[in-house]
């Protein structure tokens, strides 16, 4: 327990460097609505029909967020240590979410639920920043995202994914680094193997 409760001090520490400035006090509070959670690999952090109550930050791990069509899995998000994901429509519409989140290897998250972010968020200027950077930083990785499918070469959207998330592409297995990349396996072999050939 007393390990949890250092862990939750650190990430609580972790965000507010990374989002917003805060007082003792403000900590405090950020730390007290964290909830940790413990993931082991393949386990299903949300489901198909689930309503997505959380903001998730990746303390150490990998997640895939997928969804499926016409039977297929389609990879959306691959994220790793230090990142944050949600469902935001189901978030913010509070409606089950068609998305599907899964750790990929043993994960560690720590949840910030919605309801309590949006409770001190009301009185606390520096906790509705860090609310207010999250979402921008979501928004603008799935704007990245979009792009990088809509408009780039096979080669250039697997050489802008090593540069942007370097973890993911050495730790994700391919067939999700293919499908997030939108394209086959088999294009992604041969993407990679010029890739190292350039390097040479």
């Amino acid at each position: 327990m007393k390990e949890i409760a250092t862990r939750t001090r650190d990430i609580a520490r972790e965000l507010a460097r990374k989002y917003s400035t805060m007082t003792h006090e403000e900590l405090d509070t950020l730390e007290s609505i964290l909830v940790p959670m413990k993931f082991t690999k393949g386990e299903m952090i949300l489901k198909e029909g689930e309503v997505c109550k959380n903001i998730y930050y990746v303390e150490k791990g990998l997640i895939r967020q997928f969804y499926t069509k016409n039977g297929k899995e389609l990879t959306e998000h691959l994220g790793d240590d230090h990142s944050i994901f949600m469902c935001i429509e189901s978030l913010f519409k509070e409606e089950p979410t068609h998305l599907q989140v899964e750790a990929l290897e043993p994960t560690w998250v720590f949840a910030l639920p919605k309801k309590h972010l949006e409770e001190e968020a009301i009185h606390n200027t520096n906790i509705q920043m860090l609310y207010r950077k999250i979402l921008e930083e979501s928004l603008i990785q799935s704007q990245i995202h979009a792009d990088l499918v809509r408009f780039e070469t096979a080669q250039n959207r697997y050489k802008k994914l090593c540069k942007l998330d370097p973890q993911v592409v050495l730790r994700a297995p391919l067939v999700y680094i293919a499908n997030y990349l939108q394209m086959t396996p088999e294009t992604l072999s041969r993407v990679r193997a010029s890739s190292l050939q350039d390097e040479d």
